[in-house]
């Protein structure tokens, strides 16, 4: 067995964190790099205090039907991106790279085509970073570069992309 490339091992990283999601629909995981050093870690949660989804044993969005990429104002929890940024500083996120992992409860598959919500991607602009990897299977990845987030302003098209 050889040895596991960079951005394959810092996604399994992040799918390592994703295990302590308390999301019952999807589990999802953030590790934040700069200079092969690990910033930040996040998964999805209910913010401190409040009651997780996995400990009321529903999700308000599932009740309501809403489909994948919709309405998350509704959903309980801060997602991965964002509790892996309000855990580090600015000044070590500029110019960092995000990885990022999402797999189905029901099945335990990598979500497809998974992103970042136009939300999370507000909150990768701002906080400085300047890659975003997406694990699609355990060996392949998509690189984004965030500047492509900037130039391509979803909020002024509505084609948001989930």
């Amino acid at each position: 067995m050889g040895r596991r490339d960079k951005v394959n091992y810092y996604l399994d990283l992040a799918e390592v964190v994703s295990q302590r999601c308390t999301c019952i629909r999807r589990h999802y995981g953030a590790v934040i790099v700069k200079n092969d050093e690990v910033i930040s870690t996040g998964y999805v949660g209910a913010p401190r205090g409040r009651k997780n989804c996995s400990d009321i044993g529903e999700c308000i969005r599932t009740k309501m039907k809403i489909p994948r990429g919709e309405r998350y104002e509704l959903c309980r929890s801060v997602h991965a991106e964002a509790n892996a940024i309000i855990s580090a500083s600015r000044d070590e996120m500029i110019g960092s790279s995000l990885y990022l992992v999402g797999i189905e409860v029901d099945s335990g598959s990598y979500i497809e085509n998974s992103c970042c919500c136009s939300m999370c991607k507000r909150l990768v602009i701002n906080a400085g970073i300047e890659k975003v990897y997406l694990r699609d299977t355990k060996d392949e990845f998509r690189e984004v570069m965030v500047s492509e987030w900037i130039e391509n302003d979803e909020s002024l098209t509505g084609a948001f992309g989930y």
